[in-house]
């Protein structure tokens, strides 16, 4: 196996801590004393004391060594898990619990959030006013009034780094459909795109003239994916890679990212679309007749946007083209703080490949659970709308406080919300009814909920300045 110059130095430094740590002091016979010593007089530059701890304080090799058996074991899992779902798909004839997977005596397993939380993530010194999951891995990411972002693993608890750059309230982040980009918006007036690979900050956008409460990548459609693809099958792209626009500043690939617009939600009544490549604004819509707190993107095909906001209206338009309305859904009674599709994939991925070739039954229910769309707000009420007849299906009215977040299972059969009563709930779509509900999810207001759509975690977090990461049973 050959290495890169950087992965020889940091394997030479993690080589060179361990030696030392073994050593004992003062003894120069010892062995581990003169192998660091030979190391160090081999690789001076790699082997210093500096260099061979990780930012957070863990020993490098110490660290790698862990780590290994600790992704076998996940890879494990989820071969698993991904053999069993094949199975449950193949058998199963019409609806069922989408995602589940089978649990003890052959009963499907619900996949929903259950306490006590697996971890609770300590660091910010703020309100945590939004948190994303990364698509691919076991990545966390939070927003703060603190005006820092940080990145967390949600399978081990760890506090990962910190990305600064705003000025002002972190008040929403959304990952590119890859993973590849981080994208942030604040009450500093301005969204940040950040190189994943390297977090660094590659782009500010500025336009908007209040606070900036939501954005949202708009995934490519698997078409238009595979002529970017096409397009750009001359070069090679490297994680984390950006091309140069127009106007001579870094943007980024959209081949590598599988997103080319980001949709955002502003105080100032209007939601944008931006493109991604050249940092411009391409559109705005300003139908709103206050603020504009939330987004939602239809991530299945990426062909429809939500926006919500002060003048209690959630308004339904196309992502694309002429992103004329499509609808308007009328009945809350208070302001709407958030708007959500079902979770799910982005459309390049090998779910969405093979929709077509799922039976009859199933293509239905994916249709139906893709015309669903959830609010909540404050008139302490979850609804479920269909877009296609415009209208509300279901009310609930069990929060005991204002709801602040949503979302809609990735199987299309819960929808789960968060609020300043404390407590997150799951609300069965097929029975009308809570199926379950966690009593002092957080010490403080749960500000937001998110989950992957493939891993079982669901991630919150709270005005108690904490994340919360949650197991799904």
């Amino acid at each position: 196996m050959v290495l890169t110059d950087r992965q020889r130095a940091d394997l030479h430094a993690g080589i060179y801590e361990y030696l030392v740590s073994q050593a004992k002091n003062g003894d120069e016979a010892d062995p581990f004393a003169r192998a660091a010593a030979a190391l160090a007089e081999a690789d001076p530059k790699s082997c210093t004391s500096d260099k061979a701890t990780s930012s957070g304080g863990i020993p490098i090799l110490e660290k790698k060594w862990t780590a290994v058996p600790r992704l076998q074991r996940k890879v494990l899992e989820l071969e698993r898990a991904a053999a069993q779902n094949a199975k449950i798909f193949a058998h199963r004839s019409g609806g069922g619990d989408g995602g589940a997977a089978g649990g003890a005596g052959g009963s499907a397993r619900k996949m929903i959030p259950r306490p006590p939380a697996t971890h609770t993530l300590q660091g910010h010194q703020g309100v945590v006013t939004c948190v994303a999951v990364h698509p691919v891995y076991t990545v966390a990411v939070s927003g703060s009034e603190d005006g820092t972002v940080k990145v967390w693993d949600h399978e081990s608890g760890e506090y990962v780094r910190t990305l600064k750059g705003h000025t002002n309230t972190v008040h929403s982040l959304s990952f590119t459909a890859t993973g590849s980009h981080l994208a942030s918006a604040s009450s500093d007036l301005s969204i940040k795109l950040w190189d994943f690979s390297t977090y660094s900050c590659i782009r500010t956008l500025r336009g908007h003239d209040h606070t900036i409460s939501c954005i949202r990548f708009i995934p490519l459609p698997q078409s238009a994916l595979a002529a970017q693809q096409s397009a750009s099958s001359g070069g090679t792209a490297t994680a984390g890679e950006a091309t140069s626009s127009a106007s001579g500043s870094t943007g980024i690939d959209v081949t590598l990212a599988g997103s080319s617009t980001l949709v955002s939600a502003s105080r100032d009544e209007t939601v944008k679309f931006w493109d991604v490549e050249t940092g411009f604004c391409v559109h705005t819509l300003a139908d709103h007749r206050d603020w504009v707190r939330a987004v939602a993107v239809r991530e299945s095909d990426g062909e429809l946007i939500a926006t919500t906001g002060n003048d209690t209206v959630v308004i339904v338009y196309h992502a694309t083209g002429d992103r004329k309305k499509v609808c308007e859904l009328r009945g809350h009674e208070h302001v709407v703080e958030s708007v959500a599709f079902v979770t799910a994939p982005a459309p390049a991925s090998e779910a969405a490949k093979n929709r077509g070739k799922a039976p009859a039954s199933e293509q239905k229910r994916l249709e139906t659970v893709t015309d669903y769309l959830a609010s909540g707000g404050r008139d302490r009420s979850v609804r479920l709308w269909s877009v296609s007849s415009a209208s509300c299906l279901f009310v609930w009215t069990a929060h005991e406080n204002w709801v602040r977040s949503v979302l809609i299972h990735p199987s299309g059969n819960y929808i789960i919300s968060a609020g300043d009563d404390r407590s997150v709930k799951v609300f069965d779509i097929k029975s009308n009814r809570c199926l379950r509900t966690i009593e002092g999810a957080h010490s403080h207001f749960v500000t937001s909920v998110t989950m992957h759509h493939t891993l079982p975690i669901m991630v919150s977090g709270s005005v108690d300045q904490t994340l919360k990461c949650w197991q799904l049973d």
